[in-house]
């Protein structure tokens, strides 16, 4: 976007950063970060609905849909967001793999629709700004993840 975000934009984007910083979703990004490793669906139910886990995983992803969904229909603004929001670009990586499956069992083809869009986009602008900067956050990420999970399964 060549625009500056307008009032309103830059009102509701702080909006959005604020609910960020809710206490509990605080602690369900957290979680997520540290412990969401799921490459398959059978792996992924293992954080069922109704457990404190399974709740962190679907507050997560609500509200990185719900901010994707406000981005994707231009409340926000795009340079600001991405600029500003990488994170949803990270959950989108922990979630890609676990998606299709999702869609197809629960007959929703358009789940995390929005985060999905987001991210495809989010990841060509970084591309055109820090050229390689995508494959070395998701090198990162993939050397990063096993020493994660297994701190944090020593800690239960």
């Amino acid at each position: 976007m060549a625009t500056k975000p307008t009032h309103e934009q830059a009102q509701l984007h702080l909006q959005v950063y604020d609910l960020r910083r809710e206490e509990r979703l605080r602690k369900a990004r957290d979680w997520f970060q540290q412990n969401y490793r799921a490459k398959t669906l059978e792996e992924a139910m293992r954080f069922a609905p109704g457990t404190e886990q399974g709740n962190y995983v679907g507050m997560v992803m609500g509200y990185w849909e719900q901010a994707c969904a406000l981005l994707n229909y231009g409340l926000l603004h795009e340079d600001l967001f991405f600029e500003t929001s990488g994170e949803f670009f990270g959950v989108w990586e922990l979630l890609k793999p676990v998606v299709p499956e999702f869609r197809k069992q629960f007959k929703a083809p358009h789940m995390l629709a929005n985060l999905e869009k987001a991210a495809q986009r989010f990841e060509k602008w970084q591309e055109r700004r820090a050229p390689g900067s995508i494959e070395m956050m998701r090198q990162w990420m993939k050397e990063e993840q096993p020493k994660s999970a297994s701190a944090s399964a020593k800690a239960r």
